[in-house]
């Protein structure tokens, strides 16, 4: 079967101005204060493409060009276990990761793979430049599978102390490439790295929440809830880095309510984060849009310390037009601050309630669900959708051999872009 391209348009965050995307349009050339850009697909309705493989079901709100292979789905069930526990009659948890007997089966276990599948079929299949992708870890994970698997060529961006996170089923694809930056930098150091590789034309940056398809393939997850509770819930539960996961939920909440079936009613958005690393907690809890200040050696610190190292992003879409604020601010919500000790507390009961290991990042929204219970932030007959970004890593490995990849190259970000992009260039 031949897969036509999503049609759709991109709307200015700011001002609501409506445009045609020229194929990977990140921003809108006559923006005149920062903003994301937002798609708005041609067809309004919620319809699931049961035609086509794993996640590109949801095709018809991805703006891709074609499919990938290997894809899967977020999987949403109703709970028993942590509902029961906590006295919730509606939770519903929607798990990316492994869990078989659930019917998860992403390889690299976690959400992170419905943004790679986007991003990835976004790209048109003619495309010379080669991808690359800033990641703290799991997203290189996902995206280094993805790109591995369908060959295309990628550059990925990290941290060296992050490198135990790139392990795999097996060998990547020699279209993938490891850059990384040096012992004791964070994932800021390892943007600004790909920044500069990106001066090149060679090289086509990913965009991070700029990019439409990294958000809406997160908000695959809002969708496979919708999917199995027919309607929007009530409130969602999710940690927080960037934020892009919350404000992709809210872009396909307001799509749904076009809609019209669904519901008319906005889900109360509770994003959180792991202490000392709560840049947009901090925000948020002093009524700021803009972000409060947060040097760079605080923040390598505060990364240094957190279990939940990928939720270690200091530069957030926070405070722009149709970002993390802007969200909570429409939605309504609150934000929580979860620590060191209530991750390992909350994997546990996890692990002991629903049956599977969750990451350090999956166990702060569910502490931050505890929270809210107790505080009555949320009633026990409300929907409650609890998005649990990764888990099953310990239940893969269990079940296969595992390759841990090492750095290709590693590179100072300090160094000028021509020197980093002479030496980058030559590994492909």
């Amino acid at each position: 079967m031949t897969f036509k391209p999503t049609v759709y348009s991109l709307m200015n965050c700011a001002d609501g101005r409506i445009f045609e995307d020229s194929g990977w349009t990140l921003a809108d050339p006559q923006g005149k204060t920062p903003s994301l850009v937002r798609a708005v697909y041609e067809n309004r309705k919620f319809e699931v493409r049961n035609e086509l493989d794993g996640f590109y079901k949801f095709a018809n709100w991805l703006p891709v060009k074609r499919t990938l292979s290997n894809s899967c789905t977020p999987v949403t069930y109703k709970s028993r276990g942590l509902a029961s526990f906590l006295g919730l009659e509606n939770l519903y948890i929607t798990f990316s990761g492994y869990y078989p007997e659930i019917g998860a089966f992403m390889q690299t276990c976690s959400f992170k793979e419905t943004e790679a599948y986007s991003v990835c079929a976004r790209l048109a299949a003619d495309e010379d430049r080669i991808l690359v992708v800033a990641s703290a870890g799991n997203t290189a994970r996902a995206f280094a599978k993805v790109c591995s698997d369908n060959g295309i060529r990628l550059l990925l961006s990290i941290p060296e102390d992050n490198i135990h996170a790139l392990w795999f089923d097996k060998p990547l694809n020699d279209c993938v490439k490891i850059m990384a930056a040096p012992k004791g930098s964070d994932y800021f150091d390892a943007i600004a790295l790909g920044d500069k590789v990106c001066e090149s034309p060679r090289f086509l940056a990913e965009g991070g929440a700029k990019n439409i398809a990294r958000r809406d393939g997160m908000g695959t997850t809002v969708l496979s809830a919708v999917e199995v509770i027919g309607r929007i819930p009530d409130a969602y539960f999710q940690a927080i880095g960037s934020g892009t996961g919350t404000i992709a939920v809210w872009e396909n909440n307001l799509r749904l309510i076009d809609d019209g079936r669904f519901g008319s009613h906005k889900m109360r958005l509770y994003p959180s984060q792991n202490s000392p690393f709560t840049i947009m907690y901090d925000s948020w809890k002093a009524g700021s849009r803009d972000l409060l200040p947060l040097s760079a050696e605080d923040a390598r610190e505060q990364a240094s310390v957190i279990k939940a190292k990928v939720l270690s992003n200091r530069k957030p879409p926070y405070s722009l037009a149709g970002g993390v604020y802007d969200a909570m601010k429409d939605a309504g919500g609150d934000m929580y601050m979860i620590s060191n000790d209530e991750i390992d507390r909350w994997k546990e009961k996890f692990l002991e309630l629903e049956g599977i290991d969750i990451y350090s990042a999956a166990a702060v929204a569910v502490a931050s669900l505890g929270k809210a219970v107790k505080d009555n932030s949320v009633k026990k007959d409300e929907i409650i959708m609890l998005n649990i970004t990764g888990g099953g890593e310990k239940l893969a490995k269990s079940h296969k051999d595992v390759v841990y990849e090492t750095p290709d190259i590693v590179l100072d970000p300090s160094l000028p872009a021509e020197e980093i992009i002479g030496k980058v260039e030559n590994l492909f």
